[in-house]
C-alpha cells in the first residue's frame, strides 16, 4: 500500500510588527564605535539594512560608544555609521541564525558628505559566547544532494555527528506514529533521542520520541543552526544537539520554485541475487513562491510539497 504524504507550509512574515526577543532564531549586532585615536564616540548612529527585504534598524552608541541592535533575522546587513565631525562609514556583514555578532567601527575626521567604505570581513570566530556548533548556510540546503528530500540529513556535514538508531529512525519501534520523520542523529556523542529542535524558534520537538515534529521541506528553509556544545542560556531544553531551523520569510523581489523529485527502481541496476526484484517508486513534487505584499513592507512565502 503506498503512502503518501504532504505537509504545507505557510510562513508570513510582517516586519511591520514589533519583534519577539524572546525568540532565539534572531541574532543580534553589537560593537564599538571609535575615533581614530581609537577613543569611544558617544552618540554615533548607526543604520542597519537588510539586503533581501530592505528593513532599516536605527541605534545610537552610548556614552562609551557602544551599540547593540537586538532581534535580527539572518541576513546580509549593510551598516552605515554617521557621526557628527566624522565621515560616513559603510561596511557590509552577514549574520547567520542565532549569532551574537560583534563588529568594531572606526571613523576617519572629515565631512560628513564624505564616505569611508570598509571592506573587511567581520571575524569568524565567535567572542561573545562559548559554544561549539555550525550553521549550514543557504547555499548548502539549495544545492546539497539529498536522499529522500529529508532536511534533517544535512546535519551530518557538520563535524562530530553521525547516524544513530533507535525509535528516532522512523522505522525500528512498532509503536511509531510518525514514519518518515526520521531524527536518528548522533550530535557529539549523546544519544538520539537526547536532541532539541527549534523552528523559526519554536519548539519542533515531539515529546514522545523526541523526534522532529514536522520536517520543513528543504525549498522552504533559508538556513539552519547546529550547537553541539556549551551552549548559551537562549538554548538549552535537553543534552544533545540544538538544531535551529530558519524557514524563508520573503523578499522585496518574487521568487518562485517548481520541482519534482523521483526515484523509480525501473531505471535503477539489478544484481544477479535481486532476481529484478528492486521495486521503488518515490515522488517528491511541489512549489514555492515568495515575495512583497504591500508596498514592500509585508512579505509573504509559501511552500507546497506532496
Amino acid at each position: 500500500m503506498r503512502e503518501k504524504s504532504a505537509s504545507l507550509l505557510l510562513v508570513v512574515c510582517l516586519l511591520a510588527c514589533a519583534p519577539l526577543f524572546g525568540q532565539s532564531n534572531y541574532g543580534t549586532i553589537s560593537g564599538m564605535v571609535k575615533d581614530p585615536q581609537g577613543l569611544p564616540v558617544a552618540g554615533a548612529e548607526v543604520q542597519l539594512t537588510a539586503s533581501s527585504t530592505g528593513t532599516v534598524r536605527r541605534v545610537v552608541t552610548n556614552q562609551e560608544g557602544l551599540f547593540e541592535a537586538l532581534a535580527l533575522l539572518p541576513d546580509e546587513y549593510a551598516l552605515k555609521t554617521e557621526a557628527s565631525g566624522f565621515a560616513i562609514a559603510t561596511q557590509s556583514v552577514r549574520l547567520e541564525v542565532g549569532q551574537k555578532l560583534a563588529v568594531e567601527i572606526n571613523l576617519a575626521v572629515g565631512e560628513v558628505k564624505e564616505g569611508v567604505n570598509v571592506t573587511a570581513v567581520s571575524e569568524v570566530l565567535r567572542t561573545t559566547d562559548a559554544s561549539v556548533g555550525e550553521v549550514v548556510e543557504p547555499q548548502s540546503v539549495r544545492e546539497l544532494p539529498l536522499n529522500g528530500r529529508m532536511l534533517i540529513d544535512l546535519v551530518l556535514t557538520v563535524p562530530g555527528t553521525h547516524v544513530g538508531f533507535g525509535a528516532q529512525t522512523g522505522s525500528t519501534n512498532p509503536l511509531y506514529w510518525r514514519p518518515g520523520q526520521r531524527s536518528a542523529l548522533v550530535i557529539g556523542g549523546s544519544r538520539s533521542n537526547a536532541n532539541y529542535f527549534l523552528l523559526d524558534g519554536a519548539t519542533n520537538t515531539d515529546p514522545t520520541f523526541n523526534t522532529q515534529n514536522l520536517s520543513p521541506s528543504p525549498d522552504a528553509v533559508k538556513e539552519f543552526q547546529v550547537e553541539t556544545s556549551s551552549y548559551t542560556a537562549d538554548m538549552g531544553g535537553a543534552g544533545g544537539g540544538q538544531i535551529n531551523i530558519v524557514t524563508h520569510s520573503g523578499s522585496t523581489q518574487f521568487h518562485g520554485t517548481l520541482y519534482e523529485f523521483l526515484r523509480n527502481g525501473a531505471m535503477d541496476a539489478s544484481t544477479f541475487e535481486s532476481m529484478g526484484n528492486n521495486h521503488l517508486v518515490q515522488n517528491n513534487f511541489g512549489a514555492s513562491a515568495g515575495g512583497p505584499l504591500i508596498r514592500k513592507n509585508t512579505f509573504f512565502f509559501v511552500n507546497y510539497e506532496g
